[in-house]
């Protein structure tokens, strides 16, 4: 195994973890019709590191088992969060301020459906878009983008190239 693939996978690793951590420290509001998931805000990471994105992936989906979540849940949450991922990576030569509109709407239009259907909240969907919608603006853009300017400055110390 090359060092690029160590590289890779360490990043990806340590992405998942921190995702995992912030999940379940933060649980009381990361799950619900009303929620402020902050390790969403761990959904800039693809415009660093193509690394993130399995790294989001497998971070969401031990998430959301450690946190209980059913398997609707768990399958197509973590999808909307690896769709949010992949869409961010192929955002990196635009506009930062957009990286964080493809989880915002991942998450906005697939998790509504899945409070609805799976765990039978009985809220309007079209409500339920908009909080969850509003909760991925706060994680997702407010504070994924101050992750962003954070990390910016060290990004070739922190995320040397994996690929």
């Amino acid at each position: 195994m090359n060092n690029k693939n160590i590289s890779f996978m360490t990043q990806a690793a340590m992405i998942a973890a921190i995702y995992v951590v912030l999940t379940y420290f933060f649980a009381p509001f990361s799950f619900g019709e009303v929620q402020v998931r902050i390790a969403e805000s761990l959904t800039i990471l693809p415009l660093f590191t193509p690394a993130a994105i399995p790294g989001l992936f497998v971070g969401c989906l031990i998430g959301n088992i450690l946190g209980g979540a059913i398997l609707p849940d768990i399958i197509f949450g973590s999808l909307a969060t690896l769709i949010g991922a992949v869409f961010t990576r192929r955002l990196q030569n635009n506009n930062k301020f957009l990286a964080p509109l493809p989880p915002i709407a991942a998450n906005t239009i697939i998790v509504p459906f899945v409070l609805r259907f799976g765990y039978g909240v009985a809220l309007p969907v079209p409500l339920m878009m908009l909080t969850v919608g509003i909760g991925e603006i706060v994680s997702c853009g407010v504070l994924g983008m101050v992750l962003y300017f954070a990390l910016n400055k060290y990004k070739n110390m922190v995320f040397k190239p994996c690929y």
